[in-house]
């Protein structure tokens, strides 16, 4: 029951002199409830972000991976739409697993544009990660990274259309193109994106690159984190917190990606 994260409105293009009345595409952007559902009677709101429909059941799953709230697959018995409301996602857990939600010391409303916006503190989104153990050897070449520009632009169908979405995209180590998510919101897209794995059972992500098509903040280094992303690559520039997030955390982080340069933040013995 989701809706088209496209939609047509009526503008007034004005070219010089010219004035054309035409139809333009835009990126939708609804707000999405998410509900966790536990125990016999129990069910608690734990956010409401603008995303762009589409993949919802993705975004709810890892959202609350990433948020350290679930841990597993295992731990999820269901995922449905509300009835009679595409705007709301209950995520219904497993039998024998209850939330701990009461040391959430979050607001967890957040906006397409600010993923971050409202939280108790620095130290309340710093979650941690089952992964941070994870065996070190992997190494790429830097042409590698030449070619993940030109990849994510051939499958970015809504960005293409509306030049309004952010995009998270996964790759193996050879180079080839996994999967994609798109979204108003970065940190939406990447959830997804996570969201997928999780669903599908493939996490840990250490054997893979991340590619995102804008910034590298905080938080999306931190979400790159709980799922065991080793190398992330930007075409934006990193801010400051993410370079520390992401040293601390062994990431390898590349900013200002373009088809013949990039930077590299931290991480640097991972590239040849």
């Amino acid at each position: 029951m989701e809706t088209s994260s496209i939609t047509s409105h009526r503008i007034t293009r004005i070219s010089g002199q010219v004035a054309e009345e035409l139809d333009d595409q835009l990126a939708v952007e609804e707000p999405l409830e998410i509900q966790i559902a536990f125990g016999t009677k129990e069910r608690k709101s734990i956010s409401v972000t603008m995303r762009t429909p589409g993949n919802d059941h993705e975004l709810a799953a890892g959202f609350l991976f990433t948020e350290g709230i679930i841990h597993s697959k295992n731990q999820i018995g269901d995922i449905a739409h509300a009835a009679f409301d595409e705007n709301r996602v209950v995520v219904t857990c497993a039998a024998d697993f209850e939330p701990q939600l009461g040391s959430l010391e979050r607001n967890f409303y957040t906006t397409s544009s600010c993923g971050v916006c409202g939280k108790a503190s620095i130290d309340a989104i710093r979650t941690r990660s089952a992964y941070t153990s994870l065996q070190e050897g992997l190494i790429i070449k830097k042409a590698l990274l030449y070619q993940l520009t030109e990849q994510i632009t051939q499958h970015q169908n809504t960005f293409e259309t509306t030049g309004g979405l952010h995009a998270s995209a996964l790759f193996d180590i050879s180079g080839q193109f996994l999967m994609l998510r798109e979204d108003v919101g970065r940190h939406n897209a990447l959830d997804k994106l996570v969201g997928a794995a999780l669903l599908s059972e493939e996490l840990p992500l250490d054997k893979h690159m991340l590619l995102l098509s804008g910034r590298a903040s905080f938080e999306l280094i931190q979400k790159a984190a709980m799922a065991g992303i080793r190398i992330v690559a930007a075409i934006g520039a990193p801010s400051s917190l993410a370079v520390q997030l992401a040293e601390e955390s062994g990431i390898t982080l590349v900013g200002f990606l373009k088809n013949d340069k990039f930077n590299i933040y931290t991480g640097h013995h991972r590239i040849q």
